[in-house]
């Protein structure tokens, strides 16, 4: 098992950051990290917005509320009187609320919509939901008391959490207001692109990724940590998830070689099995030292993942293996560990 980092490693411009972008090769629990680094800041009493952009209705069983959608939600409370809020982003839903705001087209936005030329516009020219995405939660870090929002959600967030795409598509994610930025020379269209794409590449946004410690998911963020430095976005945390206690200490280190080695007695093992009286011991012996040397193989093998990890040099955080996977009653756990391995987000 890999050794968990010191506190402290939340480097303090991170704390000034105000929008969180969580990715991860598909299967590595990035939808339960987003969750647990939102939850983990609304306990230390930040007004926080958690929002997914792939409408596969991820959060919401992590989360233990209904089905979300493009309304943001109050779904936990704090005892630090913090708030966490949630809401599922979606294409159409942001270009009909673009429209309505930036061109004051109402009942117009609303025929347009009818008549299917929304749904066209965002299926014709898949880069374009990605900006509308992108509009949206750049609406949510901006707003203040002064700015337009829809009636009933908060005045303003201190932190917004994204459960982004995949570590394959982030940065094409992110980047697509920059694309458009080239395209739209003059006009609202140009300026609200630069704008999104400036928040982007500042110090506000942040991008953490998740893995486990297995080949290909290893592979692909290393490959995603190159991509997005290559971009000029920032990285942030390098989390570890689903860590299994190897349940060896130092006693147990010469056993380990031995079974990686194929260096064991199996007649002894078979001889105390049948001593404590086990049925078919020669049988229970060979099967023990199977397993152990499976064991042994997939630990050298994750021992070599984490060192491709650590070549990296960003601050890792370690998350554990739940029993009974992620939901409502684990999320606080993993939110709990984050923290006490980044020291106070706050």
């Amino acid at each position: 098992m890999p050794t968990a980092p010191t506190p402290d490693l939340w480097p303090d411009a991170w704390r000034e950051a105000r929008l969180h972008v969580v990715t991860g090769k598909g299967g590595t629990g990035k939808t339960t990290v987003a969750a647990a680094m939102a939850t983990a800041l609304a306990e230390s009493g930040r007004r926080v917005l958690l929002a997914e952009v792939e409408q596969r209705q991820a959060l919401a069983p992590v989360l233990g509320c209904s089905p979300l959608d493009d309304h943001e939600r109050l779904v936990h409370v704090t005892p630090a009187g913090g708030e966490l809020h949630a809401l599922a982003v979606d294409a159409r839903a942001s270009l009909m609320e673009y429209l309505r705001v930036h061109y004051h087209l109402g009942p117009a936005g609303t025929v347009l919509d009818q008549v299917g030329a929304v749904d066209l516009a965002t299926s014709i020219a898949p880069g374009l939901g990605d900006v509308l995405v992108m509009g949206k939660l750049y609406e949510a870090t901006r707003r203040t008391p002064r700015h337009q929002r829809r009636r009933g959600t908060p005045e303003s967030y201190d932190v917004v959490v994204v459960d982004a795409p995949p570590t394959g598509r982030v940065v094409r994610f992110l980047e697509a207001n920059a694309e458009v930025a080239d395209l739209a020379r003059v006009g609202p269209i140009k300026a609200q692109a630069d704008a999104v794409t400036a928040v982007i590449h500042s110090d506000q946004t942040v991008v953490h990724l998740v893995t486990v410690l297995e080949e290909m998911p290893v592979t692909e963020t290393v490959e995603a940590i190159t991509e997005l430095r290559a971009a000029g976005l920032r990285t942030g945390l390098l989390v570890v998830n689903q860590v299994r206690d190897d349940g060896l200490g130092e006693d147990d280190l010469d056993a380990f070689h031995a079974a990686v080695d194929g260096d064991v007695d199996l007649t002894a093992i078979a001889e105390e099995l049948r001593a404590a009286q086990v049925p078919d011991p020669d049988e229970t012996a060979r099967r023990l030292l199977e397993h152990a040397r499976g064991h042994a193989e997939r630990l050298l093998a994750e021992g070599e993942q984490q060192e491709i990890l650590d070549a990296l040099e960003l601050p890792t955080v370690l998350l554990p293996t739940l029993e009974g996977g992620a939901g409502p009653r684990t999320l606080p756990r993993l939110a709990a560990a984050l923290t006490s391995q980044v020291g106070a987000l706050v």
